[in-house]
């Protein structure tokens, strides 16, 4: 600390002999050098903003999303997606900037990553999968405020267009891009993944980041992304699935799953298996499955779940706010926010809502029975490439030998080989 002071000159340095004689003056420093520190001060400027664009009415519809979960089955909510999903991300929205930023999904940390750069890392891993490059017109379905869509048009170089159900993001989406620079190359519009609005043919390449989880029917969705897709073009996406390990008779696992249901807009939570029959019946020809949850902890790296475990130090955030004090106080703190008329009504039962599924999540990939990153990848069949699995299967992701194995999916197709992406 005396060498920063040094190098600001001898005034800080007098100021310094001045603090070591006045022991309430040191506690005072301390706490503003706290706030003058990088970490923090970003912290306090997030906080700033988040409370400044809570402003609006949108939490006033947590009563009504509520409402969607209140029975088990979930035909209801399957029937009325669309209101779920827009209630849902109508409320969540700015809560995820606050607390995660612009991407919003999850990733396994490696090595000395940054959240940020293990976010990144994961985008550009799916990227590879699509065999685009610059130029390419490429589709995010379900692309909430962009963040991924920007990160792989840099990445890529390709035009990147994003489709969520929601307005809110969409406006806040095309904000960022601009404010980016990168508008040039990643447009946001409004329109449904279960019937989007584009012509047949109209894409190079499409995935979707932990998005069509929100669909009703999952083999309706994939074939709406089949009609928009090229011949020849590759589909890959991160999907949010139930696991071999998830036991039904469990009443930790219903938990769980309720809560992520729940928490995060969810219509129904499915299998794995699920998925990839889905997608397989859509018309998809499969290249690969896998779990990318079982690659955690590679290079001493952390694996998707901690940031959602409890920390007791307030600058791992978001896992500051999952320590049982922070628990408690945060509902009280957000009531009080409201009586004083500070954030809507309504605020405080949103952060409930997205706390418990964050809890279920982190239960979920503790116990194995969850994971977020079902790896799906496909590729519409075209004359010149009906059999393209052949070449794919003689240059395999580098898996460790055994899930190299498990994981791969090797299709029973005589057809000529074709070009697919290689990791």
């Amino acid at each position: 600390a005396e060498a920063l002071v040094r190098r600001q000159g001898p005034r800080m340095l007098a100021s310094v002999d001045r603090l070591k004689e006045n022991p309430v003056a040191i506690v005072a420093a301390g706490l503003a050098c706290a706030v003058s520190s990088p970490a923090i001060f970003r912290g306090l400027k997030l906080t700033a903003t988040f409370v400044k664009r809570l402003t609006g009415s949108r939490q006033a519809r947590i009563d009504a999303y509520n409402a969607l979960h209140e029975e088990e089955d979930a035909s209801k909510r399957n029937a009325d997606y669309q209101a779920l999903v827009d209630s849902y991300y109508d409320l969540a929205t700015t809560f995820y900037e606050w607390g995660w930023g612009s991407c919003f999904h999850f990733a396994d940390r490696r090595g000395a990553e940054s959240f940020s750069q293990s976010l990144a890392r994961h985008e550009y891993y799916l990227a590879s999968r699509l065999a685009v490059s610059s130029g390419a017109r490429v589709l995010d379905c379900g692309c909430g405020v962009g963040g991924p869509a920007r990160n792989i048009a840099r990445f890529t170089r390709a035009e990147v267009t994003g489709i969520t159900l929601n307005q809110f993001q969409v406006d806040r989406a095309n904000a960022l891009s601009q404010q980016e620079k990168v508008d040039h190359l990643v447009n946001v519009v409004q329109g449904d993944f279960m019937a989007l609005p584009f012509e047949d043919d109209s894409f190079d390449a499409v995935y979707a980041i932990e998005a069509t989880c929100h669909a009703p029917d999952r083999a309706k969705c994939y074939a709406e992304i089949l009609r928009v897709l090229k011949p020849g073009g590759f589909f890959a996406c991160y999907e949010w699935c139930l696991t071999d390990a998830y036991d039904p008779d469990s009443a930790r696992h219903r938990k769980l799953k309720k809560d992520i249901e729940v928490g995060d807009g969810l219509p129904d939570l499915v299998h794995t298996s699920v998925c990839s029959a889905a997608l397989a019946d859509a018309g998809f020809a499969l290249v690969e499955t896998r779990d990318c949850a079982l690659d955690g902890g590679l290079d001493g790296g952390e694996p998707w779940y901690t940031p959602l475990t409890p920390s007791w130090n307030p600058l791992k955030w978001p896992r500051f706010q999952f320590n049982p004090i922070m628990f408690y106080l945060m509902p009280k703190i957000l009531k009080a926010a409201e009586f004083l008329r500070l954030v809507p009504d309504g605020t405080a039962k949103t952060q409930v809502m997205l706390q418990a599924g964050g809890i279920g999540c982190a239960d979920g990939g503790v116990t194995g029975a969850f994971t977020p990153m079902w790896l799906m990848v496909g590729q519409k069949r075209s004359a010149a490439s009906s059999a393209f699995s052949l070449r794919y299967n003689a240059h395999p992701p580098r898996l460790s030998p055994l899930r190299a194995n498990r994981h791969l999916l090797v299709l029973r197709d005589s057809a000529p080989k074709s070009s697919p992406p290689r990791p």
